[in-house]
């Protein structure tokens, strides 16, 4: 009985997989807990990751334990001359330093990764230095990170490698609530300016989201990262490089069904074990 009950869950698995077709080109969907990958699609090869990068960026920052009330403020080296990215962080901006990590993880804006690094103990050759030491320490071995923001498409990883990035920062309180805000008020040069959450599924209906950030390049495409729980469990989905900005948050919607299909057949498989 046992095996027949293992097989027919290993077939479930393989026929859910091929018949869940994704917009994204590389994605993993883990089990907390047991690590289970209940599915995958290129899960290991590398590729431009975009701004999924602030996540260890917020995560090195909130490790040097700095003063997150200290005042920073956005310099002209903030800038994205890179691609000439929008920000609506204008030079001059003095905020405390738990702004700017508001403002780089919930709106993901470059501006604020940027100054974060810039001000992080030793600027940013020790930021770098300290994020190739903190993916060291997470196993993270496929994965370069050369800058803060993810503009760079030399910031590389994998579908598998970001999913222990992930689980790691859902253990920071301050990244887990700030990435899980839909919108939050902050002040700009004496106005207060709106900020809203790169990810549209965060505060929507029937979703119970852990941790989140978003990510585009025209290299990278759209990617998306998520801590969600369903049905008692928790689950980690990485999306990358799909073609539309819709096309990763359809993605998860067809997951989040796939992950309530899986439950309710395991509930099935259980109640008739012996």
């Amino acid at each position: 009985m046992v095996k027949r009950i293992f097989g027919t869950l290993a077939f479930f698995y393989a026929v859910s997989s091929a018949a869940m077709p994704l917009n994204s080109q590389y994605a993993v969907v883990v089990e907390d807990g047991t690590e289970q990958v209940l599915f995958e699609k290129n899960a290991n090869v590398k590729v431009p990751i975009a701004s999924l990068t602030k996540l260890m960026t917020a995560m090195v920052i909130l490790d040097a334990k700095p003063n997150m009330d200290e005042i920073i403020s956005i310099e002209q080296a903030d800038f994205d001359m890179l691609k000439h990215s929008r920000s609506h962080v204008p030079l001059g901006t003095s905020l405390a330093r738990r702004e700017m990590l508001q403002l780089a993880l919930m709106s993901s804006d470059n501006r604020a990764a940027a100054a974060l690094a810039r001000t992080y103990p030793g600027g940013n050759l020790k930021f770098v230095h300290a994020v190739r030491a903190k993916m060291k320490s997470l196993g993270m071995s496929n994965t370069v990170i050369e800058e803060a923001t993810g503009l760079s498409p030399n910031n590389t990883s994998t579908a598998a490698d970001l999913v222990k990035m992930a689980v790691a920062a859902s253990r920071y309180p301050e990244i887990a609530d700030i990435t899980t805000d839909s919108s939050n008020l902050i002040t700009i040069k004496g106005h207060r300016v709106k900020f809203r959450n790169t990810n549209r599924l965060v505060g929507s209906q029937g979703w119970d989201i852990l941790l989140s950030k978003t990510g585009f390049t025209n290299e990278a495409g759209n990617c998306l990262i998520m801590r969600i729980k369903l049905a008692g469990k928790k689950a980690t989905l990485v999306l990358l490089n799909a073609g539309a900005s819709s096309a990763r948050f359809v993605d998860a919607l067809k997951i989040r069904r796939f992950l309530t299909m899986n439950t309710k057949r395991q509930e099935q498989v259980a109640s008739i074990a012996p």
